[in-house]
């Protein structure tokens, strides 16, 4: 899969995580041991393991707010956890639980190359591949996937253009700052949660692209960044596990397109902007 030619492009793209994930009905029968045996078929290229505690199921709804509801449920087994699956330099893993199947590639020293979407999406194809044939094998069943995600985490360091927290007009095209005569003083720091909905051919929405920025700090030095997540969430755009990918190629578009929008003429610069 090459590259689409209509997305901008960056030499220097601020992207610290993608992730890609596919959410499905929980699997009848599936165990913690069988998070074990599907674990043997990537432990050559991913040999550490971690368990961490379950995400929760979200679907992106457009219905109206209904009032909210305090439901109590009895579970007959403890839920099974959270399996991480990593690489040795801890790049790439894998996390898989009973509902969840997800792939990260992260940058974990500051210097690794960004290998762009394509690769990460053909080798998170395989994995899937892999995850459809171990189900298969062990008669549990078909994936029902009833949500996609993709998901680019950036940290946007001061590189000549900004210097504090505050300076978001700087950064983001649809801010702006104050007036100078304003009696409130020049911002200290802000975050904000944007919402944007991905609409089908017809129009029909079948997505959301989030938009999340904050104030954050490196763990190395303490000197100051903004966090930007950009998450692509809705539904298959067609039967089984190539419907599922066709929604991650459209929310990609949307992260990419919605990323260069957002974003500042000089933060482009400085990133090294190939235009489209």
């Amino acid at each position: 899969m090459s590259r689409p030619k209509d997305l901008p492009d960056f030499g220097k793209p601020p992207v610290a995580e993608t992730v890609l994930s596919l959410q499905f009905d929980a699997v009848p029968g599936l165990t913690s041991a069988h998070l074990g045996l599907l674990w043997e078929r990537f432990r050559r290229e991913l040999p550490s393991i971690e368990e961490h505690p379950p995400l929760s199921a979200v679907l992106e709804n457009f219905d109206p707010p209904s009032p909210a509801q305090v439901e109590v449920t009895i579970e007959e087994r403890p839920p099974i956890p959270r399996v991480w699956i990593l690489n040795d330099a801890k790049t790439e893993l894998i996390q898989m639980q009973s509902d969840r199947f997800i792939h990260n590639w992260r940058r974990m020293g500051g210097m690794e190359p960004y290998p762009h979407f394509e690769p990460i999406r053909a080798k998170f194809r395989s994995e899937a591949a892999v995850l459809e044939q171990f189900l298969s094998d062990e008669k549990l069943g078909p994936l029902v996937i009833n949500q996609c995600e993709v998901t680019y985490v950036n940290h946007i360091e001061p590189t000549g253009v900004w210097s504090v927290h505050g300076q978001l007009e700087k950064v983001f095209s649809m801010w702006s700052r104050l007036a100078r005569d304003s009696f409130l003083p020049d911002l200290e720091d802000a975050g904000f949660h944007l919402r944007f909905v991905i609409p089908d051919g017809t129009g029909k929405p079948i997505g959301r692209l989030h938009v999340i920025a904050q104030p954050a700090w490196k763990k190395t030095d303490g000197s100051g960044i903004l966090a930007l997540n950009l998450t692509a969430r809705g539904v298959p755009l067609g039967e089984g596990i190539e419907g599922a990918f066709e929604f991650f190629d459209l929310g990609r578009k949307w992260i990419v397109k919605g990323f260069a929008d957002l974003t500042t003429p000089d933060m482009h610069r400085a990133w090294e902007r190939i235009d489209a």
